[in-house]
């Protein structure tokens, strides 16, 4: 595999953790004990911290993908195998 699309391939595992990663560690103005602002959704998060996010996302996909290397370079799983109509 070429490293351009080793990277293209990391950065589409890094694109679909952000998804993953969000909901993790969201608390509330009222779990947080904070009180509302006028006009701030009760469920919207109270603080949002992008540092923590990017670390946590990276981590995640930095998992997925190597399970994916592996994957490539091994051949546990191929599309013969996941061929259902034969």
């Amino acid at each position: 595999m070429r490293w351009q699309s080793a990277l293209a391939i990391y950065t589409l595992f890094w694109a679909l953790s952000v998804f993953f990663v969000l909901p993790f560690g969201v608390r509330t103005s009222e779990e947080a004990g904070v009180p509302l602002v006028p006009g701030q959704a009760p469920s919207a998060p109270h603080s949002f911290n992008p540092r923590k996010v990017m670390v946590r996302t990276t981590i995640v996909s930095a998992v997925l993908f190597t399970a994916f290397y592996l994957n490539y370079v091994y051949g546990w799983v191929t599309a013969d195998m996941l061929d259902w109509t034969r």
